[in-house]
């Protein structure tokens, strides 16, 4: 099942409409849908679609020869000679019509025959532009991508006409999955899979989410019971020190030198593999919105939080009986593990209904000092605004009582911990509604979960 993505395709299909050379780059982490949409973009128009392998120079280039005389009815294992001639045969095509080139994992393509990225940049300087030829380069290795075709010192710099990075799915595009679920439902299957398509489409709407959390995370035959380990060990070296640094995260060490002492790794070594990880969208680097120093890293893939929460320490019960370990060790510490999602999930939230009657900048959290109490205290949403001087405070509670007033002057008193100077408003969230006597104002919105889903 397609589902989203809607800005993505019509971008693309206004490229398309143009009816003039157009190169699009689309790039994101592997899983994230990224094949799905240039499929679906693709659906009804001439196109040759060649996904590039792990091999060599030849390998591929019969590949993409196959690609671009699919439908010229040649005989069967004819190839091209050269690069230059498969290019310049798309080329040759798009003069007269409108013809789409896909070459999907690039990154595979650019390894095999270094020179590649040249010759595709002379092709398109001495001929592509001259034609109807919508050419598109797709690749999961974010840093070959950000770095080797859209960096400053690659070949085909500038070349292009279009940079797409596909993220995952938000929190309502997650939900069209499962169409007969609850809000509560909805939140918990975005929080355990995070947005991801593949992840997504592992699941059985037509099935609880109890059910699809042990037949499908905790079953040792099915896909997801094994993905955490099987994308490090596809894409890193050294998977073991991954695992135990993502291990660690979700254990809740998010100060760098937390991290190290969990592993018994130097910082610099640390950083390092969490660099890796950040490239994957595994983990990221996450600072307050005003502080960039005092970071802290946290788990960007929800499924591998999911997983390294629950799992390794319940694998002899999940062995034993999975439905019985859900049951006994993770269904009642839920709640608790959605905290950090449905924080993500107010963010989104904010930045979508961005009426505050400011200029929202960036959206984020922060934690700090307070000097009232002299202990840390931390927002779960902070959206200032681009002048700086009016911001938006929110408070997110995923638990089964009303949020009440209590919350709300909380709230007013972090924030003016935070800064006393700024014109704030303020946002309470809440899986379980809102006690009598808090109403909204101007100054405060209440935001049920509920609503989260309605609006």
């Amino acid at each position: 099942m397609f589902v989203g993505r809607e800005r993505e395709l019509k971008h693309l299909e206004e490229m398309y409409s143009s009816d003039r050379f157009e190169l699009a780059v689309i790039y994101g982490r592997r899983r994230v849908g990224k094949t799905e949409l240039i499929k679906e973009f693709c659906r009804g128009k001439p196109t040759a679609f060649f996904t590039a392998i792990e091999s060599d120079r030849a390998a591929n280039l019969r590949g993409l020869s196959r690609a671009i005389l699919s439908d010229s009815g040649p005989a069967s294992g004819a190839a091209f000679e050269s690069f230059e001639d498969a290019f310049g045969a798309m080329a040759e095509r798009a003069r007269s019509e409108r013809a789409v080139l896909v070459i999907d994992e690039y990154p595979f393509l650019a390894k095999s025959y270094g020179s590649v990225s040249s010759i595709l940049q002379r092709e398109i300087d001495r001929s592509m532009k001259e034609t109807k030829l919508f050419l598109i380069l797709c690749g999961s290795s974010m840093s070959f991508m950000e770095n080797q075709v859209l960096g400053y010192e690659s070949p085909l710099y500038g070349r292009r006409t279009a940079q797409i990075k596909v993220l995952p799915l938000g929190y309502r595009e997650s939900a069209r999955w499962f169409p007969g679920y609850s809000s509560e439902e909805k939140a918990m299957m975005h929080g355990i899979t995070g947005g991801i398509p593949a992840y997504l489409e592992q699941m059985d709407p037509g099935k609880s989410p109890g059910w699809n959390i042990s037949n499908r995370f905790l079953n040792p035959m099915c896909f997801m019971f094994e993905e955490p380990s099987s994308l490090l060990k596809q894409e890193l070296r050294e998977p073991h020190t991954y695992n135990s640094i993502i291990g660690a995260i979700a254990e809740g060490k998010t100060k760098l030198s937390d991290i190290c002492n969990a592993t018994g790794l130097s910082s610099g070594t640390c950083l390092w593999y969490l660099g890796n990880l950040a490239s994957l969208g595994i983990a990221k680097r996450e600072a307050p919105v005003n502080d960039e120093k005092r970071a802290i890293y946290l788990l960007s893939d929800a499924a591998f939080r999911f997983w390294h929460r629950f799992v390794p320490r319940n694998m002899s019960e999940i062995q034993r009986d999975r439905e019985a370990a859900f049951a006994r060790f993770i269904e009642p510490n839920i709640p608790g593990f959605m905290g950090e999602a449905f924080e993500d999930m107010c963010r989104q939230y904010v930045e979508r209904h961005a009426d505050a009657g400011f200029g929202i900048g960036r959206v984020g959290q922060w934690w700090g000092g307070d000097p009232e109490t002299k202990k840390q205290i931390q927002i779960d949403v902070v959206a200032i605004g681009v002048d700086g001087r009016e911001a938006i405070a929110g408070s997110c509670k995923y638990t089964g009582e009303p949020v009440g007033r209590g919350e709300l002057e909380l709230l007013k008193r972090y924030a003016r911990a935070m800064s006393p100077k700024i014109r704030w408003r303020y946002w309470l969230f809440s899986k379980s509604g809102f006690a009598p006597g808090l109403e909204e104002s101007e100054e405060v919105r209440l935001v049920s979960l509920d609503d989260m889903y309605r609006e």
